[in-house]
């Protein structure tokens, strides 16, 4: 990061590093910043903030590196070679297997210098509506989710339902339908319409939405007490 003039935004890219498995973070010339500060916003990176590098220059920040993509929305003249974040993040791991990598980010008010995008292998731009500006940290977060995803690296897996429900078999599926034809019929639903066609449709749109066996007892329930209150106000 060229001059980052926030903490806040410095402590959200941190979180946002923590969060699709970036570890190095190089800074060159921040605004001055205090560490507990920054964990106080971005909560359980104290082991990243420690790491944080910083420089005087960007040529010492990325003077061990490979491979450069440059993150900017400005429109230039210069004639660099524009990408994408997903082509860039293909580009950063391809370059990573042989050295290190850099994903560069400018200030808040006037992103990167022409100097520095210069020295670049590719400019990348990510893409929005005609108000390009991004907030510094969002950019960070949005070029590290095209790196995680490029990367495979999902590495919290989601927990399955807490109770999972094998797919409704036909039996069930066929006492739902009975269940419900008899409740549209006790509040005389198909007196003005035509019984075919709407349990046809009521098929047609269960079967498309595939309930499993839990959902379909839940509706069928819904049905039995259509009838149970339907009886009680005829006793």
């Amino acid at each position: 990061m060229h001059e980052p003039q926030d903490p806040v935004n410095i402590a959200a890219t941190v979180r946002a590093m923590k969060n699709m498995g970036v570890s190095a973070l190089r800074l060159v010339r921040p605004v001055p910043y205090e560490a507990h500060r920054l964990e106080g916003i971005a909560h359980g990176t104290r082991d990243l903030i420690d790491s944080i590098e910083q420089f005087d220059t960007f040529d010492d920040a990325v003077a061990d590196c490979i491979y450069v993509a440059a993150f900017t929305a400005r429109r230039r003249a210069a004639k660099w070679r524009v990408i994408g974040p997903g082509q860039a993040a293909g580009e950063l791991l391809s370059s990573a297997a042989n050295g290190r990598v850099a994903i560069a980010f400018g200030r808040e008010d006037s992103g990167l210098p022409n100097e520095i995008v210069d020295r670049a292998h590719a400019a990348v731009v990510i893409p929005t509506t005609e108000h390009a500006s991004m907030n510094l940290a969002q950019a960070a977060l949005g070029a590290l989710y095209a790196l995680h995803l490029a990367a495979g690296d999902a590495t919290r897996a989601l927990a399955p339902p807490r109770k999972d429900a094998p797919p409704a078999t036909v039996a069930q599926l066929e006492q739902y339908f009975g269940d419900v034809e008899r409740a549209l019929e006790s509040i005389e639903f198909f007196k003005t319409r035509q019984r075919e066609h709407i349990m046809r449709t009521l098929r047609s749109l269960t079967l498309r939405a595939a309930p499993d066996a839990r959902e379909l007892s839940l509706i069928r329930a819904m049905a039995l007490e259509v009838l149970n209150y339907m009886e009680r106000r005829r006793t």
